[in-house]
């Protein structure tokens, strides 16, 4: 009984609601129809207006010279598209003179008067219903003719026969599912409203109304949300990294795209290309640098400009009048502008601020940073050099600006006030130290600062970014958004992430490298190895932060504890000299080469030599 009158009330609810979709669906369908044929047609006459417009000129020419053969050949080309089924040409009295072969033979130059549909660019023909479009042809602005153009609009009508079923289909889903929640809620409102009709026949009070719960107590759910939502952004974006093809167009589409900037400008103090004076004239070098390698990859895909230090014996006589060079020599890809430094200037703001105080720095080193009032000067100085080139070379007032490493931390702020629209991105190529570490600067402020005139601010580990915030945190006053990882200062506000740095591969030049076999026979006869000695190869900057000495160590360990290894393992180190007029950089040179004498004296048998110490570039 009680099964019954649920049937009822259901089918009260489901067969009006069914009734009513189903003619909703029946009006809807032929208005669709109507529309798609509409904007099928209205689609076809613009595809027909380009066509003409695209094949006239070559036309009229052929027309002109009356080369029959090239001119059907034309139309046949023209009739590749799929959706194009046949073209034709008619001269000025309205006579067909070429046409394709699968032209309609029912069809002339003039469309019937009458049609079996009401637009007058639709026919039924034998092969079906067709779009038929007849524009003028000019020769030099002359009229001459006129181009017929059938398209098939089969497409048109699959493209109706798809769109009922997804609306009969739509229309059934949703009959269904309205029909669901009403009868729920009918039968909900149904039991309710005799739950009520039962208590008020038992002299029940009536039925209390739901509590609201406060909003207060959603609060502490409203931290683990804003987590989660983070750390849902978080793997989303590192899927959208890993699924990423990176590749030239990708890095320029992202730049453009993601920027907002045309012009792209990079500064750094080392420059990617260095002539440099030999017996034989005029030597191209590219320098060993971790910065070049990761930077120029970027440049090439955007083109621009890289302003740079131009350090080489060379450098100035390669460059035009505004100090700008070319490069790469063998395929140009964007341009290299030259800044001049005294030796005076060089050694004071490179050699002395920034890698006698800055590098040992950040590295938190063995090594005692120095910092001199002159040197700061300098760096000073040369910061705003640099800025005023970069003002100079902006052709707008909104370039994206690519600031390396640690020469030029007031650099930001310079172009900030310069180019107040400018995108600044600065990324820091080498590690941030603690608060404590960094205290010791006595110019910590004005760095902070200047940094601080980047809108995006990049290091390469999380590590470094937090060590980072905290430092601003501590000597700054600013307002440091640890959440979304930014600092307001000054009314800018600047973003710190972590950007763990890549390198191009495969290079460009791979593919004319010799293969690594002939590299392999080329070392070994070089070097005098003999095939049978395993090869361990280290590459890198005459620098103490690269771990040099350990490494030879590590050998001298490694012939100590296994002496079957003497005689069948040879380790070769190239170390790029660097900043070897310091002082440091010099003793360090001294232990390198005294160490690997050592190692040498030790195990050398023969010809044979455990140690290969290349300091050259």
């Amino acid at each position: 009984m009680r099964s019954s009158r649920s049937l009822r009330l259901t089918l009260r609810f489901v067969i009006p609601l069914i009734v009513i979709m189903t003619l909703l669906a029946f009006l809807i369908v032929p208005l669709v129809d109507n529309l798609t044929l509409k904007w099928s047609v209205r689609d076809l006459d613009i595809r027909s207006k380009l066509i003409t417009n695209a094949i006239q000129e070559p036309l009229g020419e052929l027309l002109v010279q009356g080369n029959k053969t090239k001119i059907n050949s034309l139309l046949k080309r023209a009739t590749q598209d799929e959706r194009l089924f046949a073209l034709g040409y008619c001269d000025g009295q309205g006579k067909l003179l070429y046409n394709t072969q699968t032209f309609p033979r029912d069809l002339r130059c003039a469309l019937p008067s009458s049609s079996v549909h009401k637009s007058p660019a639709l026919l039924q023909l034998p092969q079906g219903l067709v779009h038929v479009a007849i524009n003028p042809v000019s020769i030099d602005d002359v009229p001459s003719g006129s181009l017929v153009l059938v398209h098939d609009m089969s497409f048109v009508q699959r493209r109706s026969e798809d769109t009922r079923n997804y609306i009969v289909a739509l229309f059934a889903i949703l009959c269904l599912v309205i029909s669901f929640i009403t009868v729920l809620v009918a039968h909900l409102s149904w039991r309710g409203w005799m739950t009520g009709v039962r208590a008020l026949l038992r002299g029940d009070a009536l039925i209390k109304p739901f509590d609201k719960s406060p909003s207060s107590e959603l609060q502490p759910l409203v931290g683990d949300l804003r987590a989660l939502l983070r750390t849902m952004d978080t793997e989303r974006r590192i899927a959208d990294d890993v699924t990423l093809s990176w590749n030239p167009d990708a890095l320029r589409n992202l730049l453009y795209k993601q920027l907002a900037g045309e012009q792209i400008l990079v500064v750094s103090n080392r420059e990617p290309y260095i002539h440099m004076k030999t017996n034989e004239g005029i030597e191209l070098h590219r320098p060993a640098s971790g910065l070049v390698t990761a930077v120029e990859p970027v440049m090439r895909a955007c083109s621009g400009i890289w302003i740079a230090h131009g350090g080489g014996t060379a450098d100035y006589e390669v460059v035009d009048k505004k100090d700008h060079v070319r490069v790469p020599p063998e395929h140009p890809e964007y341009t290299l502008r030259r800044i001049w430094l005294s030796q005076e200037e060089e050694n004071g703001y490179y050699y002395g601020f920034a890698n006698e105080g800055l590098w040992p720095l950040c590295h938190i080193a063995h090594v005692r940073p120095i910092f001199r009032t002159s040197d700061w000067q300098q760096y000073v100085a040369i910061n705003q050099r640099f800025a005023d080139a970069v003002v100079k070379e902006a052709e707008r007032d909104d370039p994206v600006v690519l600031v390396q490493d640690y020469h030029f931390a007031l650099l930001p702020d310079m172009l900030r006030k310069a180019l107040p629209k400018a995108t600044i991105i600065t990324f820091w190529h080498i590690p941030w130290p603690n608060p404590e570490s960094f205290g010791i600067c006595p110019w910590r402020e004005e760095l902070l600062k200047g940094m601080l005139g980047s809108t995006i601010l990049g290091f390469h580990t999380p590590f470094h970014c937090k060590n980072f915030l905290e430092t601003v945190d501590r000597y700054l006053e600013t307002r440091v958004d640890h959440a979304s990882s930014t600092i307001s200062h000054g009314g800018n506000l600047t973003l710190v992430e972590a950007y763990p740095i890549s390198i191009q591969w495969p290079t460009p030049w791979q593919d004319s490298q010799p293969s690594i076999a002939q590299c392999r026979t080329e070392i070994r006869e070089s070097l005098k190895i003999s095939d049978d000695c395993l090869i361990g190869l280290g590459v890198d900057r005459l620098d103490y932060t690269k771990g040099i000495l350990e490494r030879l160590r590590a050998v001298e360990c490694l012939l100590e504890s296994h002496p079957e290894m003497i005689g069948r393992f040879t380790f070769i180190q190239i170390a790029a000299p660097s900043r070897s007029v310091l002082e440091e950089y010099q003793a360090f040179d001294a232990r390198v080469r005294a160490l690997a004498a050592q190692i040498n004296l030790r195990f050398a048998n023969g010809v044979y030599l455990p140690v290969l110490l290349k300091v050259e570039h």
